[in-house]
């Protein structure tokens, strides 16, 4: 087959094409500040589809959101302003997933069984462009094929992905860093606890010193 249509990154505003690719439902590959992603349009329900198809990804496994900023991030989820302002002004833009309960109007395709959504705020200006032209959130999976390791470079993207993909935002090969860190945060009348669901670019420790004081229940449970 050929080869996907190739945008070199960065750009200072997203390419006319690029933008209609995204708009009319199209799968692209792009940089983040950790790893290579593969997403598109959250609000096409073929997007969801096409890249679970894509991945070998089950359909019980929703797939996170990059948003545009903090602002867009409340048309996704439940946003509690004590303490979720305060998380976002320390962490994002970053690697730091968030897993809140879904807002109303988020199609079930995007929820777990448990009626969450994973979102965060990208520090990879090409991301957060891509997220503004998809009306303000993302997906945001590693492109890879399940059960394989993220790719850092365009070099390491499989094949049989790079030929079923709609174009690649090529932003050449990014440093060394684990994925994002995914903290579950729950909501309950004594006030919120958070659960670190997969260890990444956020510790741990950095997360216990942040959350230090607070009236919270920290418990870590690996993926």
């Amino acid at each position: 087959m050929a080869s996907p249509r190739r945008w070199i990154s960065p750009f200072a505003r997203i390419p006319k094409e690029l933008e209609e690719v995204l708009r009319r439902g199209g799968v692209v590959i792009y940089p983040t500040e950790t790893v290579y992603g593969l997403g598109g349009d959250p609000q096409h329900a073929a997007v969801i589809e096409r890249i679970q198809n894509l991945k070998g990804r089950p359909v019980h496994k929703p797939f996170p959101l990059i948003v545009a900023d903090r602002e867009a991030v409340r048309h996704w989820v439940q946003w509690h302003r004590d303490p979720l302002d305060r998380i976002a002004e320390r962490f994002w833009p970053g690697p730091l997933t968030l897993v809140l309960q879904a807002a109303s109007n988020v199609p079930q395709g995007l929820q777990s069984a448990e009626g969450t959504v994973a979102v965060r705020v990208s520090a990879h200006p090409v991301a957060t462009l891509m997220a503004k032209a998809c009306g303000g959130a993302l997906v945001a999976t590693s492109a890879n094929l399940s059960g394989e390791p993220p790719v850092s470079s365009p070099a390491e993207l499989s094949r049989a992905l790079l030929d079923a993909v709609d174009g690649l935002v090529d932003g050449g090969t990014l440093p060394p860093s684990p994925p994002s860190t995914l903290v579950a945060v729950t909501f309950h009348e004594e006030g919120f606890s958070w659960k670190v669901l997969r260890q990444g670019a956020v510790s741990a420790e950095t997360l216990a010193l942040f959350f230090q004081g607070e009236n919270v229940a920290a418990t870590m449970e690996d993926l």
